[in-house]
């Protein structure tokens, strides 16, 4: 055999093992795991929390603040669940009877991914139960910086007062933002369906450009998933959020987070570890 072919061959040999090192799942034992509380956010558009007369937070927002900096404190919420379980004000058709709960989160990357962590137990007791095909979705979404106060609110800027399943909306209106953009992957559980979309001046389950997978699903009573998708860029921070629509949850139901800063290389909320 030529120098030349076992060059190629041996060549071939590292690159092989290079990609596969690449794609090699995360130690999760070596991620620090932070527990983040979702939360029911009932009939709360982007209109509401940006009305001073609702939301008394209005005015942090204008100097800049975020609703992270605002609501979370000692890993909990600062909340009146009481105020979101009111039918008459926050939530007209009736809430689910398990306001908030906690989400473990992981985050890693390497050199072509970025990888997601969620641990939950998904509590019954819900209020709506639309989607008769999945009894769980899970769903990420990461903007971009011409979302206008993105960083700041997160996905509530997908989110508007005349989006389906919001009272006396066109349930043919989806979430939009009026400005730049969210890649959104979901998780459905019925036979593991990954979405890989967008959300621009439209939601999009479909045509996305983050090469999406999901990993995982439901052992005992709890559910681990692991996404992977494309890395955004080592130094960089994204804004990023996730929701759970449990049994069997539609639209508005789902149990939401607030905006988060992934730092992958960078400062951030939640600090991307390296591997």
């Amino acid at each position: 055999m030529s120098k030349s072919i076992i060059s190629t061959a041996v060549a071939g040999v590292l690159l092989a093992i290079g990609s596969q090192a690449a794609m090699a799942a995360p130690d999760w034992s070596k991620v620090p795991k932070r527990d983040i509380q979702v939360f029911h956010p009932g009939v709360t558009p982007i209109e509401w929390i940006t009305k001073k007369s609702d939301h008394s937070g209005t005015a942090g927002l204008r100097k800049g603040e975020s609703c992270v900096g605002c609501h979370e404190e000692k890993g909990g919420l600062n909340f009146n669940m009481k105020r979101l379980a009111d039918a008459k004000e926050l939530e007209p058709k009736g809430a689910p009877k398990t306001l908030n709960f906690p989400v473990g989160v992981q985050a890693a990357y390497d050199a072509a991914n970025l990888y997601i962590r969620l641990s939950f137990k998904a509590p019954a007791g819900g209020a709506d139960k639309g989607d008769k095909d999945n009894d769980v979705k899970a769903t990420l979404l990461f903007g971009d910086a011409k979302v206008p106060q993105g960083a700041q609110v997160g996905c509530w800027q997908t989110c508007h007062a005349d989006a389906r399943t919001m009272p006396g909306a066109d349930d043919k209106k989806t979430k939009y933002t009026k400005e730049g953009a969210y890649e959104l992957v979901q998780w459905a559980s019925k036979g593991n369906k990954v979405s890989d979309g967008s959300i621009t001046t439209e939601r999009k389950m479909s045509g996305g450009s983050t090469g999406a997978k999901v990993e995982g699903g439901k052992s005992g009573d709890t559910y681990t998933l692991t996404f992977t998708r494309k890395n955004p860029g080592e130094g960089k921070t994204v804004p990023f959020g996730f929701a759970i629509h449990a049994d069997h949850a539609s639209g508005r139901f789902h149990h939401v987070s607030m905006g988060y800063a992934l730092g992958i290389g960078a400062d951030g909320d939640i600090k991307v570890t390296k591997q």
